[in-house]
């Protein structure tokens, strides 16, 4: 049993002076220290067994719901963009004259993702590259294998391939693999629906990210086409089709509970309904969207909407580092008015709900997994959720043995 001076189930509100029962890798129970004699004697745990953690925050391990680790190397090196297609264009360049995604880097971020208390991770990659370093690292989550091809000759061919290797590759525990395409402007409708029939799980897109992704699907013009001529990747044969995003994906029978929609930076309240209605997810990754010039995520329409909110890192090549917390930290700067828990909801059980993980992570409940981390908390703090939303280092988590 563990006891801290915080205990975060996040299914409830936090109990200051918790305790926390843990058999088998799984949670057996979660209750308030008050009754503690009781409790030790309802789940047969003897006093001397009872590991006090002191003035910590025991909650889940937390869920980064979108990041490329592949692009670890990138760390620093593609500088931060006015625009979306200018910034894209200069890490394409960066991509294109490298040998490869380089392994180090890869092992590094997924260290600093466990070490900044990350348990499940969204992780998308055109290569693979980063599969082995995430399955063997303790590390749940989704690999998306993400698809493009703008003029795709044949995306029934191509989906078959991609379904082969993800089935060739070593099967890792707690950790699942799909297809996914990358964004409207990037994927044909062809093979945007070739995926969509192909795979039955979590769809992670870019989505409404820029206002240049906005224009592209109004009328075919602005800097995502000019950007499609100049690297060989334009369709002549394609047609806008004059409205948005979100209306895009739904005609294309896209919009639906297994909706990751990454970014939403310029959806309309309108999408944001829609996406809620359908029991979709936005996933929101403000630092990144601030480096890449793509805008700022109307984070508090997102709430008011009644979508389901999840958050993400990005990479390293548009983020400082993997921290969740960092990220969090963002996102309560830009909506100081959304209450502390909703926000701590994003990393916790939004994420492992969208991810597909939510009948095994998230919470502190019984029967959950026990991946769970105590955050140091200074002496003082009457409101930990909103110290937690504050910005942690790595050097003040910890993660809490089996």
């Amino acid at each position: 049993m563990y006891r801290a001076d915080w205990v975060l189930p996040i299914s409830s509100p936090p109990l200051r002076g918790g305790l926390v029962a843990v058999g088998r890798g799984r949670v057996d129970g979660v209750a308030a220290e008050s009754g503690r004699d009781d409790h030790l004697a309802a789940w047969s745990v003897a006093a001397s067994e009872v590991v006090d953690l002191g003035s910590r925050a025991l909650l889940p391990g937390l869920v980064n719901a979108h990041t490329h680790l592949e692009l670890s190397w990138m760390r620093g090196r593609v500088p931060p963009g006015d625009s979306m297609p200018s910034w894209a264009a200069r890490l394409i360049a960066l991509r294109s004259g490298s040998a490869g995604d380089l392994p180090g880097p890869i092992v590094e971020a997924v260290a600093e993702l466990r070490a900044a208390g990350t348990a499940l991770v969204g992780d998308v990659t055109n290569t693979l590259a980063a599969y082995d370093a995430v399955a063997g690292s303790g590390l749940g989550g989704v690999v998306f294998r993400e698809l493009l091809g703008f003029r795709a000759a044949d995306p029934e061919d191509l989906v078959s391939a991609a379904l082969a290797r993800l089935a060739a590759l070593p099967a890792a525990p707690s950790l699942a693999t799909t297809l996914v395409p990358h964004a409207p402007y990037s994927v044909a409708p062809a093979l945007f629906r070739a995926i969509g029939t192909a795979c039955d799980a979590p769809l992670s897109v870019h989505l409404g990210e820029s206002p240049e992704e906005l224009q592209f699907l109004r009328d075919g013009t602005g800097a995502w086409r000019s950007l499609l001529e100049r690297i060989g990747a334009w369709d002549d044969g394609w047609r806008p089709p004059g409205c948005g995003p979100v209306e895009y994906l739904d005609r294309l029978g896209l919009v639906g509970p297994r909706l990751l929609a990454v970014h939403g930076t310029h959806f309309t309240g309108a999408e944001m309904a829609r996406l809620a209605a359908a029991g979709a997810t936005i996933v929101i990754c403000p630092r990144s969207n601030r480096w890449t010039g793509a805008g700022v995520p109307p984070i508090d329409a997102f709430f008011a909407s009644g979508v389901r909110v999840a958050i993400g890192t990005d990479s390293l090549a548009s983020v400082e580092d993997l921290n969740v917390f960092s990220e969090l930290a963002e996102a309560r700067r830009l909506a100081p008015n959304v209450p502390a828990r909703h926000l701590l909801e994003t990393a916790t059980i939004c994420g492992a709900a969208a991810l597909g993980f939510g009948a095994h992570h998230g919470t502190i409940e019984p029967g959950k997994r026990a991946d769970l981390i105590a955050v140091r908390v200074p002496a003082g703090v009457s409101d930990v959720e909103e110290y937690l939303l504050g910005g942690i280092e790595p050097g003040d988590v910890a993660w809490l043995p089996d």
